[in-house]
């Protein structure tokens, strides 16, 4: 099921993922905003570009919640890199078929491929 993020919640990610220490939920959270905010430049918005969010939705799933339960879940617990990779994947294939200029792809991975501080 496709899951929407508006700028709210995207916003709300952030913080939420900032405040519990969560760095790879925090860096999909980074991604997908960047990504919405590109979407947002390049077309009728990201409401509107059905692609964009079809990429994200992995992103999405490791960010987004409805529950105070679901929220307690992922702020107690981060995924792996390799799990945070995987849900990056996507995007940045979207950007290579997308032909996104190459300085709008680093700026939108740029949180995935940072390295991790322990």
């Amino acid at each position: 099921m496709a899951r929407f993020m508006n700028e709210s919640d995207i916003a709300y990610a952030r913080a939420r993922f900032t405040e519990a220490a969560k760095p790879n939920r925090l860096a999909l959270a980074i991604m997908v905003d960047r990504l919405a905010e590109w979407a947002d430049q390049n077309s009728d918005g990201w409401a509107y570009w059905a692609k964009p969010r079809a990429a994200a939705q992995r992103a999405i799933g490791h960010i987004a919640s409805t529950t105070w339960g679901a929220n307690e879940i992922q702020e107690s617990e981060d995924i792996t890199d390799a799990e945070m990779r995987a849900a990056a994947r996507t995007v940045r294939a979207f950007l290579t078929r997308a032909k996104a200029r190459p300085e709008a792809r680093e700026l939108i991975m740029r949180a995935i491929d940072a390295p991790t501080e322990v």
